[in-house]
């Protein structure tokens, strides 16, 4: 199919089948009565520089570039090659597709080479499980106790199963983040539960619990009560500090049905409501990112006396305790997604946000620095029914994380 590639062929595993005994060599070429003699750059330069050289492509391309021979397949699968790969600039972040309500398949998108790849998730059982991801790792929680995760990087397919979080089973809402540290390669799990007090809609009983991979341990950092409010499924770690959406449970206005509360991974907080920032304007649904450790809202801005209906979609980023939008999206783009509900996935990191309507695999991308908008390259799947829903996450894909 046109524009998808298979992943299969470029993984490490299947680079070793693929390289045989091909070694570098040069060969003659016959020009009319002029004979030249054409080198292979690998006979000239050193492992060293070659390193340097390969860790700079495509992820993608790296895969490819270890199928060329031996020499090569060596050093992309050497622990150098990992450490120079960790010194480059950050890949741009890619969009892995759900196409199946049932079965966690579907289709990564490389934004770079403009591609969507075929790959199988590791650890994921549904598509409707919670997902977070950082700097290459990708965690999962499924849908139905949130107690069991795995965390995997899903471009190697290291994979590894943590322990049940503590906390009440089956919670009425859960939120769950992750937060990689670049240079130890350790990383912070959070997951936020909220449980309804039996018998009173108002109250909530509210915790927040976290692992840490370097103790290989949980804790639970807070419990509280929350009057007025409950937590939702929208969360992420961005600077030390855990950020999550909490929602009306008493009615009021359509621009105080959202909030913003605040946690301190470092130390003690004050009480939740302490932190409350107010979201900007009435959104129908807000979702959460970090991008270079700003934190970004996506939002779908409601009519004024129909929250409910969106009339466009926006982008904010929280400076101190005040939002500045960056961007609205255009009305043609916005008329691109078809019939757009009032939700709707969406996911980014580094400078790219993609955005996504459930009812149909067209997917959008908003850079950043350049404040330009562009539809992605048009997934290899089509929707076969009117009930079917397309969802997913955007991950970096990287080499030298592991769980």
């Amino acid at each position: 199919m046109k524009g998808e590639t298979s992943w299969i062929s470029h993984c490490f595993d299947d680079m070793s089948k693929e390289v045989g005994g091909l070694d570098s060599f040069s060969e003659l070429i016959d020009e009319g009565n002029k004979e030249t003699t054409a080198v292979s750059v690998d006979l000239i330069l050193p492992d060293d520089l070659l390193e340097r050289i390969l860790a700079f492509l495509p992820v993608a391309s790296i895969f490819r570039a270890g199928s060329v021979c031996r020499r090569w397949h060596e050093i992309v699968s050497s622990k150098r090659f990992l450490w120079n790969f960790s010194n480059v600039l950050s890949q741009k972040p890619w969009y892995f597709m759900f196409t199946s309500s049932d079965e966690p398949v579907g289709y990564a998108y490389d934004p770079i080479l403009r591609k969507w790849y075929g790959i199988e998730l590791p650890c994921i059982q549904t598509p409707n499980w919670f997902i977070a991801s950082s700097c290459g790792l990708v965690c999962f929680m499924d849908n139905d106790s949130r107690s069991e995760l795995h965390v995997c990087n899903p471009v190697t397919k290291h994979c590894k199963k943590l322990e049940d979080p503590p906390g009440s089973k089956f919670p009425d809402y859960s939120a769950l983040s992750i937060s990689v540290n670049r240079t130890s390669h350790n990383y912070t799990v959070s997951v936020v539960k909220s449980k309804q007090v039996p018998g009173n809609f108002f109250q909530w009983d509210l915790s927040i619990h976290i692992y840490d991979s370097e103790t290989r341990m949980w804790a639970t950092s807070l419990t509280e009560v929350l009057t007025g409010w409950r937590g939702g499924d929208e969360s992420v770690i961005c600077d030390g500090i855990l950020y999550f959406l909490i929602y009306s449970t008493g009615g009021g206005t359509p621009e105080n049905r959202h909030g913003l509360v605040t946690y301190s991974l470092s130390g003690r907080s004050s009480p939740l409501l302490r932190s409350f920032i107010p979201v900007p304007g009435p959104l129908s649904c807000g979702r959460l990112m970090n991008l270079k450790e700003k934190l970004v809202v996506v939002g779908g801005m409601g009519k004024q006396d129909r929250p409910d209906i969106i009339k466009g979609i926006g982008i904010w980023v929280l400076e101190g305790r005040n939002w500045n939008e960056v961007a609205r999206m255009p009305h043609k783009y916005f008329q691109g997604f078809g019939e757009l509900d009032d939700v709707f996935a969406s996911s980014g990191t580094d400078d790219l946000i993609y955005i996504q309507s459930y009812g149909a695999p067209a997917l959008l991308v908003f850079d950043m620095n350049q404040k330009l908008w562009k539809w992605a390259q048009k997934c290899p799947v089509s929707k076969k029914f009117p009930l079917q829903l397309f969802t997913g996450f955007c991950f970096e894909p990287r080499l030298e994380f592991a769980p």
